[in-house]
């Protein structure tokens, strides 16, 4: 296996494991990959795509030039392709061509409303996810969750897909920390945007009693710091709430370990499965989720879930119910990590990645082919560039099979 990058350094530790190379993802070709590889049989080109521009802009772009395997982190991914156009790591053109192709006279408009600021990716998301925009030459799409594989079926069902579950690195048995006096300790960690409802833990936390006793620690990167400063200060909570940036994983693993509850509520859902909920897992954690995407999907005692449309008043039942009982979310914490070791372990993942590639690459030129030839063909009525662009894209499959 062999790692590529176009980021301009990575960490050293990856390379007891695999080679990694750099690369640009403008001009890289085809034969640069394969002239690298080791052993014998066919080459296989995973591309991951997740809805940061930050990471995946580059990745977004080599999608358009060379058919992939695309590992689709996330289903939505409207934020990526918007930003992308703003930093100028995509263009205006070909984002707008995919939206008008993919979801016709209303996909344009919103599109061309989204780089105007008008309208915001993360709302037309629900209706627009964009993903298809990623898979225009993919020879074949993984996903984590079995929403983003009907959805990918429903929209591409030509395209082979398989849902495979996340993977996450199984660590030693959890110890936890959680005392059973003093503050109830609240945690919440990652990339968090508007739907990680930041904004609604922090409403709820400010109608609870006077006698409740708690600290909020938030780990991560905020979307907007100054807006969530502004309203810590507006509802008299910054002295229980303490905003820390990133930390280190162990200084996160032992928050995990010290937390009555962890939040990872989620809403709207991107149609991703959560890396942060292994790792709550991981670490045996009692945690809450939003009912909905993924997290719908999940058996009731491994994780505490509240709905959208009551999410204050639930919020507040359970902070309730943990303070009159410290050890109550011992047994979700618990069960959560049997599920874990049960569902995500690395190995298998990997086992079933081999044979499904090897599976996939036999025939995967050749319906990649086809399916651009169908597509061109329904595209007859479509605008002359948009056609146009088609057109090239079914040639240059071709050239490669």
């Amino acid at each position: 296996m062999v790692l590529w990058t176009d980021a301009r350094e990575w960490d050293p530790a990856l390379e007891r494991h695999a080679t990694v190379k750099n690369f640009d993802p403008d001009t890289v070709m085809p034969r640069d990959f394969a002239t690298v590889s080791r052993g014998t049989g066919a080459e296989v080109l995973f591309l991951h795509i997740g809805n940061s521009w930050v990471y995946h802009a580059g990745f977004l772009r080599l999608a358009q030039r060379i058919p992939t395997i695309v590992v689709l982190h996330d289903l939505a991914i409207q934020e990526l392709m918007i930003e992308a156009v703003e930093q100028n790591e995509w263009d205006a053109p070909s984002y707008l061509a995919g939206m008008e192709k993919w979801y016709g006279a209303e996909g344009l408009r919103l599109g061309e409303a989204c780089l105007n600021r008008a309208e915001k990716g993360s709302v037309i998301s629900a209706r627009m996810p964009g993903f298809e925009l990623a898979l225009e030459k993919a020879l074949g799409v993984l996903t984590h969750t079995e929403l983003a594989h009907q959805a990918v079926q429903t929209r591409l069902p030509q395209l082979p897909a398989q849902v495979l579950p996340l993977p996450f690195e199984i660590g030693p048995a959890p110890l936890p920390r959680r005392t059973s006096s003093g503050p109830l300790r609240l945690l919440q960690f990652g990339w968090i945007g508007p739907n990680r409802r930041l904004e609604q833990v922090l409403d709820a936390l400010a109608q609870m009693p006077e006698n409740f006793d708690y600290r909020l620690d938030v780990m991560g990167k905020i979307w907007n710091p100054e807006l969530i400063y502004d309203k810590l200060n507006q509802l008299n909570l910054a002295g229980r709430v303490h905003l820390h940036g990133f930390v280190s994983e162990p200084v996160l693993d032992d928050a995990l370990r010290q937390a009555h509850l962890v939040l990872n509520l989620r809403h709207p859902s991107m149609g991703e499965a959560s890396g942060s909920q292994l790792r709550i897992w991981n670490a045996g954690a009692p945690s809450v989720v939003t009912r909905e995407g993924w997290y719908a999907g999940l058996p009731k005692d491994v994780a505490y879930s509240i709905d959208v449309n009551d999410e204050v008043a639930q919020l507040q039942a359970l902070f309730l119910e943990l303070a009159a009982d410290r050890r109550a979310g011992d047994e979700i914490g618990a069960a959560g990590r049997v599920y874990f070791e049960a569902h995500h372990a690395p190995a298998s993942y990997a086992q079933d990645i081999v044979a499904w590639a090897e599976e996939t690459s036999l025939h995967a030129g050749r319906d990649l082919a086809l399916r651009l030839r169908s597509e061109q063909q329904k595209a007859r009525g479509l605008h002359p560039d948009l056609q146009k662009r088609l057109e090239v894209q079914t040639t240059a499959a071709r050239s490669k099979l």
